[in-house]
């Protein structure tokens, strides 16, 4: 649910192509790391990665978000909807980070 709520939100998010490929690669390959953690549900290296990833993303969705937000003049309903999605991706990511820290805990993580 996790990989399937983020990935939708980063679609939404690059919509309207405001944000930089950098954003859709950086969360995507995260996802990606995701989709490997639940394939391989023994592997604590796996759920490692994807929980640094999403750590790290939620550095780089700030810094993308201030940087790239548009001014008030240039916010269609399109930008404003794409923005939004990806502000509420950036929101959910410690929720998420708590429950894939759950995850690792159960797999056995120190």
């Amino acid at each position: 649910a996790i990989i399937l709520v983020h990935w939708l939100l980063t679609v939404w998010g690059c919509m309207n192509y405001m944000l930089p490929l950098s954003y859709a690669w950086g969360n995507f390959s995260v996802l990606a790391a995701g989709i490997w953690a639940i394939v391989q549900r023994d592997s604590l290296d796996a759920i490692t990665m994807f929980l640094t990833g999403l750590l790290f993303t939620v550095l780089t969705d700030i810094i993308h978000i201030s940087i790239f937000y548009p001014s008030h003049d240039f916010l269609s309903d399109t930008k404003r909807f794409s923005i939004g999605m990806a502000i509420f991706s950036l929101l959910l990511k410690p929720v998420s980070c708590y429950l894939v820290y759950r995850m690792y805990r159960e797999r056995g993580g120190e």
